[in-house]
């Protein structure tokens, strides 16, 4: 708020975690320009639904409670001329309330102070007029005072507005000192500790002398902290903070938060946005073939982990072949490839079918000794040999083995929904974009946890280098239509990503079977009976 009243400040920029006071900052440089520095004032919503809900639910109650403000803009109740729910006058200026998908309401009026809520939620485009943060600004170009302030938790890595503009700021951050040692720290999330299993006890740890502190101790040395500009000063101040600092949360809820949403992408890339106020690296630019290797540990079908409880399939059906890749999977989806294979031959010939049959009746072993057998699988309908998909998945039924069309676009793995084809056959739909989604997320996760994945290092049970460049050859490509943001998989010319759809389909196939992911203690191995004990085991007689 000091930055907002300072002449050698035309922008500020807060890129910051949900709920520490954004909003509030706007409202405290509204009442200010309405009471002591009248000023034509532009409030920029993401959509005009939310400016009008901003006039109702915010800006009229600190109108109505705040004597100075409340005998300057009249009550919207009233018949007074010039007020309206999205736009108010008083006496030397006025404040207007648009969304940022209204080019028309961007491109009206001089304004002076230009204040953009939320910018990461803007639209790409303004309709056919252009970017809405510029369109905002050029607004203000008439005034020598103008200000600038944008405002917004951060979104995807490379695609976020308020990002890049943290980015050209002096980029400053809040110093605590240490109630120790009184070394002045920002307040990260690795600096976050808790017991096993315990986060209600999570407490945060001083980087220099390694004292914990208590939610109280935190929110006390807050009070005596100080804001530290990391690059020089470019009449842009841009400031960021998480939910670290936040007075209202406790460290237990956010350590639970983080908990719950872990091995979750969706729910991780959230956590990330409105807990820790920075950005979220889109999965599917970053995954590396040579990244799969370090997932590599020596095992094999007869040797799982104790972990693994069950298996499933994921089957590819092309036009002179089959591939399938069996996984076996444990708790929070902690996964283990167990086989790649390619059936070649023409799938309209039988034999094809029997081969796969046979290979989805195998069953494994794990080092403790317990069998190990595939609960389900899913097999493509969407590209070759349809109607033979549904004749074998149809008469295996009782199997789980689905017959499974991938659907695009923002949808759950498996939601159950089936569509019956024109032979009565029933189909599953499956949301490939968020399976890849997953797939990547957790190609990326380097410790044993939710969502680890595992995979043999024998390259006899088909994770070849070519695996390894199939499994991760999409990527993330964005384009924009009718002025939105699309994001759509892609595959680059001359790759392969039969491997991939493999994994995806495998995925989706534990995702029916969620509820059988109890992971059993691991027992040891029987040991073998002697010779001489002609008794045998007296409990085999009750």
């Amino acid at each position: 708020m000091d930055a907002l009243t300072d002449p050698d400040t035309p922008v500020v920029v807060v890129m910051s975690s949900a709920q520490v006071g954004k909003t509030e900052v706007i409202l405290n440089c509204i009442g200010y320009h309405v009471d002591q520095d009248p000023s034509p004032i532009l409030l920029v919503q993401p959509t005009a639904e939310m400016a009008s809900a901003f006039s109702t639910d915010r800006l009229a109650p600190m109108v109505r409670d705040t004597p100075a403000l409340s005998g300057k803009i009249a009550d919207p109740k009233s018949r007074a001329s010039g007020n309206t729910i999205l736009h108010k006058e008083f006496p030397g200026g006025h404040i207007t309330m648009i969304g940022a998908n209204a080019p028309s309401a961007l491109a009206s009026r001089p304004i002076r102070i230009a204040l953009m809520d939320e910018v990461d939620r803007y639209p790409a485009s303004a309709g056919t007029e252009g970017d809405p943060v510029n369109l905002a600004r050029k607004r203000t170009t008439t005034f020598w005072n103008r200000k600038a302030v944008l405002v917004s938790t951060p979104t995807i890595k490379g695609k976020s507005r308020i990002e890049q503009a943290f980015a050209r700021s002096d980029r400053r951050e809040f110093h605590v000192p240490c109630p120790d040692c009184g070394h002045e720290q920002v307040l990260r999330w690795s600096g976050v500790r808790w017991p096993e299993g315990k986060p209600e006890g999570a407490e945060y740890c001083c980087s220099e002398c390694g004292s914990l502190w208590s939610d109280a101790a935190r929110w006390k040395a807050i009070r005596n902290g100080r804001w530290i500009a990391q690059g020089p000063s470019n009449g842009i101040a841009g400031f960021h903070l998480s939910e670290l600092y936040s007075p209202w949360v406790r460290l237990a809820d956010t350590a639970l938060a983080f908990i719950e949403a872990k091995g979750n992408p969706e729910l991780l890339k959230t956590w990330t946005n409105t807990a820790l106020g920075e950005t979220w690296e889109e999965i599917g630019d970053g995954v590396e073939a040579q990244g799969l290797r370090a997932l590599m540990e020596p095992y094999g079908p007869e040797s799982l982990p104790n972990d693994i409880v069950l298996a499933t399939a994921g089957v590819d059906v092309q036009g002179d072949r089959l591939e399938l890749e069996i996984v076996g999977w444990g708790k929070d989806e902690r996964s283990a490839g167990i086989r790649y294979l390619v059936l070649p031959g023409d799938p309209a010939q039988p034999y094809v079918w029997r081969q796969l049959d046979e290979a989805l009746s195998e069953t494994f072993t794990r080092e403790d000794g317990r069998v190990i057998r595939i609960h389900a699988a899913c097999v493509d309908s969407g590209g070759h040999f349809t109607e033979d998909v549904y004749r074998f998945c149809s008469e295996r039924a009782r199997r789980r083995i689905h017959a499974i069309k991938g659907d695009a676009g923002p949808r759950p793995i498996w939601s159950g929904q089936s569509s019956m084809t024109t032979s009565r056959r029933r189909v599953q739909i499956v949301g490939v974009d968020t399976a890849k989604e997953t797939v990547y997320a957790r190609w990326q996760i380097d410790c044993l946890g939710p969502g680890y994945c595992r995979i043999p290092a024998d390259p006899d049970l088909g994770y070849t280098d070519e695996w390894c460049k199939q499994a991760t050859s999409e990527v993330i490509q964005t384009r924009y239509s009718k002025g939105r943001e699309v994001t759509s998989w892609v595959l680059p010319s001359g790759r392969r990503n039969e491997a991939l759809d493999c994994r995806v389909y495998a995925t989706a196939a534990v995702k029916s079977v969620a509820s059988r992911l109890k992971v059993e203690p691991a027992s040891p191995r029987p040991r073998p009976r002697p010779q001489n004990d002609w008794l045998g085991d007296t409990n085999e007689w009750l």
